[in-house]
């Protein structure tokens, strides 16, 4: 909260003094210019010289090496994406364009429980070969786990828990901006809380943040959310609930109490807060069907166990029972997004399956036919499982940001979920304009200076004199996010100029070519 009182004054500070013959590299002339923090906008002219904002102000009479008439738009802070599976995909495809014409210049990965590792050797790869937009990382717990103890179901020795905390310490020496759990994939399941706690004090030294996938996301939601209250209070930490959701239709409106779960512990003293995107489907690989016994060991210990015919029939009771509580008893709702080995599937629910086999559509058979994808290679999968009012309660929530828990997608390849394209422009297409949930500048500040906050981005978020060039100029009147689940491939509109880092890397609609996207080290 003093790093956001810190900005809120500075943001308050007249614009700083240029020398008269100075020439900025950009100057955006007339737009109506937020700050971030959640302030109403104001019409003045923005000048950029080299990779800082230098003047707000009436800069009619400064010259500029590139000048754009922005009357009519919004002058914004570059978005921060706090849940990005970009990691990878940056090396492949570092124009990373669906992120731009969202107006995202800044995006988090290593979620989820999984990352790069070791940290610094990651972020000198991206020192190297730098992306249009900046990139930092956590470090995955299921990784930090992975590279201990393997995919074992087991607590660790007090030898294997010292020295996953030393590999949580190097990250964060390393530049990680925190940990990050996935406990509802393997080998995150079979870690007690204590282990996460003694993970968190590993990081707690460099105030770095927690941020969790939580082990349920239906049934056992508030029981999850209070595990990372938990961790939070035990190890004195920051912490998130990360892609905040409620799964399931028997347990749709269960937001309202996760969300007092989270403000009864910030009235404790807690620092915990929460991301969302915006749509009703989640997306992940098929195993998440499966329970996590059945994983142990990885993909030949799995194939094993479904060669057994007493433990297939177990795995296979253990799906169905999954179905009808998470996703309502209805195959529909699982829709195959990425099937490498069968791309003929792609775009398919399991009941579009079913029924091209001439099979009736059941739950059981459903449970059967996942399996055997599964065993095929498997799928990353589409799931419709939550409901609009719960989208909206975690959306208006103040200490809700917006995160998109999507990547940087092969255009045209598969039938991904839309928030890879959509989520941003979404918010203010949809959420801001249509549907007047939020204030326009309330919503900026989810995507701005809230995640800044979060992870320790100074001088990003904001839109102040000295502030890294990092912001995007959009026209509030027609943003919208243009992918759907039938069609996702599609780029977001409204988006007209994006800059980072003071290079423009979207000018009049158009992409440019530049790379100053920076690897974003913890602390710097």
């Amino acid at each position: 909260m003093r790093f956001l009182l810190l900005l809120v004054l500075l943001a308050a500070l007249p614009a700083a003094a240029q020398p008269a013959d100075t020439v900025y590299t950009v100057i955006l002339e007339g737009g109506t210019v937020y700050d971030g923090l959640g302030r109403p906008g104001r019409v003045a002219d923005v000048g950029i010289l080299g990779d800082r904002v230098a003047a707000i102000g009436d800069l009619s009479g400064a010259r500029a090496g590139l000048r754009r008439d922005v009357t009519g738009l919004a002058v914004v802070p570059g978005f921060i994406d706090s849940h990005s599976h970009a990691d990878g995909r940056l090396s492949e495809r570092p124009l990373a364009e669906n992120y731009l014409r969202q107006g995202v210049t800044t995006v988090i990965g290593g979620q989820d429980g999984g990352s790069a590792f070791p940290v610094g050797d990651f972020l000198a790869e991206r020192d190297a070969a730098p992306a249009t937009i900046n990139f930092g990382t956590m470090v995955g717990h299921n990784t930090i786990r992975r590279l201990v103890m393997g995919n074992a179901n087991r607590a660790p020795t007090e030898a294997e828990l010292r020295r996953m905390q030393a590999l949580v310490d190097q990250a964060m020496r390393e530049g990680a901006f925190g940990l990050s759990s996935g406990l509802e994939y393997t080998p995150g399941a079979y870690a007690a809380t204590d282990e996460l706690v003694a993970l968190a004090r590993a990081m707690a030294p460099y105030g770095g943040l927690y941020i969790s996938h939580i082990r349920d996301e239906g049934g056992g939601l508030l029981e999850s959310v209070g595990e990372v209250i938990r961790v939070a209070e035990e190890a004195g930490v920051p912490a998130q609930v990360t892609h905040h959701k409620v799964v399931g239709p028997d347990r749709w409106g269960r937001s309202a109490a996760s969300l007092r779960l989270i403000d009864e512990a910030r009235a404790r003293g807690a620092d915990v807060t929460s991301d969302q995107y915006p749509y009703t489907a989640s997306s992940t690989n098929l195993t998440i069907l499966f329970p996590s016994w059945s994983l142990e060991g990885g993909s030949d210990a799995r194939r094993a166990r479904l060669r057994d015919p007493a433990t297939r029939a177990r795995i296979h009771q253990a799906i169905v029972d999954h179905l009808n509580a998470e996703r309502g008893g209805d195959p529909s709702t699982i829709v195959a997004a990425t099937c490498a080995w069968a791309p003929s599937l792609n775009g398919k629910s399991l009941a579009e399956m079913l029924e091209d086999r001439g099979e009736p559509v059941t739950v059981e058979g459903a449970a059967a036919l996942a399996m055997e994808l599964v065993e095929r290679g498997s799928c990353q999968a589409v799931l419709h499982s939550m409901s609009e009012e719960d989208v909206e309660r975690i959306m208006q929530h103040p200490m809700t940001m917006i995160s998109s828990d999507g990547g940087i997608p092969a255009l045209g390849e598969g039938v991904p979920h839309p928030r890879n394209y959509g989520t941003f422009a979404r918010v203010l297409g949809r959420y801001v304009r249509q549907r007047r949930l939020l204030a326009f500048e309330d919503a900026l500040r989810k995507m701005t200076s809230l995640p800044a906050q979060r992870f320790g981005l100074a001088g990003r978020g904001v839109l102040r004199p000295d502030a890294v060039a990092d912001l995007a100029v959009l026209d509030a009147a027609t943003i919208l996010d243009r992918a759907t689940f039938a069609d996702p491939h599609q780029y977001a509109e409204g988006v007209v100029h994006v800059f980072v880092g003071g290079q423009a890397v979207l000018l009049d609609g158009l992409v440019t070519g530049a790379r100053p996207g920076r690897a974003l080290r913890r602390g710097e």
